[in-house]
């Protein structure tokens, strides 16, 4: 166990110094920090001072060991568009997208798993043909579209739900969360619902084929000769070695909707990362799209990581290979 562990986390250090080579590779070719920096009156003895004190004359490996130190303190420098310290700006930006992405995930595992279950178990009846039939629909429908479709049904038409913004916030500290109030909530149902309508679909229709694979097993013919109840069959036996191919692909898709985010915060106007990625990268705001970028990664090598975990937990062979190496 320790020896996958340590494996795991030495494959996720490599993967974020992969990318902070890439964040690091946009200060040098996409733009001029020195001259985003200074106005059009500056001399060129304050450029070159400049370029001093931001240590862009010292050689390019010294240059991304800074980078990497200084993004290990969460120090990503200055938005060239605000003037503001960046790690301001994300922790302004983070709660509206960690709300966002963890109500989407919840909403697209609890609702892709239930459904998965029961089309698999109900696979000839006419309501899971209709549900199957949906799914097509949330697979092949773009992210904004479904979110249009939701704006103009439920804003425009019925004028239920609010079309943009996250309405009355709650600050406890420097966080802020809409879940306290009704304008919040309000707000989070259509994001919510286009964030996650794709993820559910994928998850459904994975634990469907995945459950009609386990009911085909020898050992659920084996439990109903035995006599053991349909339901135990399903839920104990059956979901629960379903579990184990799911969970990789599952943790895949809902590590990707913090990156997914941002169409949705677009349509929304929602005053997430997503947002103020989109307009970093309008106004070529480097150290802004930087963060951005080392944040992402960091939500995939965590999640890659748990889900590894996870799977070492869930699958039994996996221990028993790590033990018989161990002897």
């Amino acid at each position: 166990m320790i020896a996958y562990v340590v494996k795991s986390l030495a494959q996720a250090v490599m993967v974020m110094l992969a990318v902070a080579l890439v964040a690091f590779s946009m200060f040098r070719f996409v733009g001029d920090p020195v001259s985003n920096l200074v106005g059009q009156e500056a001399t060129i003895a304050d450029r070159e001072q400049l370029a001093r004190d931001l240590g862009l004359a010292d050689p390019v490996p010294v240059q991304f060991a800074r980078f990497v130190a200084n993004a290990a303190q969460l120090q990503f420098g200055v938005s060239y568009r605000q003037g503001r310290p960046v790690i301001d700006l994300l922790k302004e930006r983070l709660p509206a997208t960690v709300e966002l992405a963890l109500l989407s995930a919840l909403f697209a595992l609890a609702t892709g798993l239930a459904l998965g279950v029961y089309t698999a178990i109900r696979r000839d009846g006419i309501l899971s043909h209709m549900i199957l039939s949906l799914s097509l629909v949330g697979v092949s429908l773009p992210t904004f579209l479904i979110g249009i479709g939701l704006i103009w049904l439920f804003a425009v038409e019925l004028r239920w739900l609010p079309s943009f913004g996250r309405g009355e916030v709650v600050h406890l500290g420097w966080w802020t969360t809409g879940l306290l109030t009704v304008s919040g909530l309000k707000s989070l149902i259509m994001p919510v619902l286009t964030l996650g309508f794709y993820q559910v679909t994928l998850i459904m229709r994975l634990v469907r084929a995945e459950m009609l694979e386990a009911l085909r097993t020898d050992y659920v013919k084996f439990a109903r000769a035995r006599g053991v109840p349909e339901r135990s069959i399903f839920f104990r036996h059956a979901l629960k070695n379903t579990l184990v191919p799911v969970t990789t692909v599952v943790g895949l898709q809902l590590g990707g909707v913090i990156a997914f985010a941002i169409v949705t915060e677009s349509v929304f106007q929602w005053p997430g990362l997503g947002a103020l990625f989109i307009n970093a990268v309008q106004f070529v705001d480097i150290p802004v799209m930087a963060a951005y970028l080392m944040f992402v990664a960091f939500v995939f090598v965590v999640t890659n990581l748990a889900v590894d975990l996870l799977y070492f937990a869930l699958d039994p062979r996996l221990r028993g290979g790590a033990a018989a190496r161990g002897h």
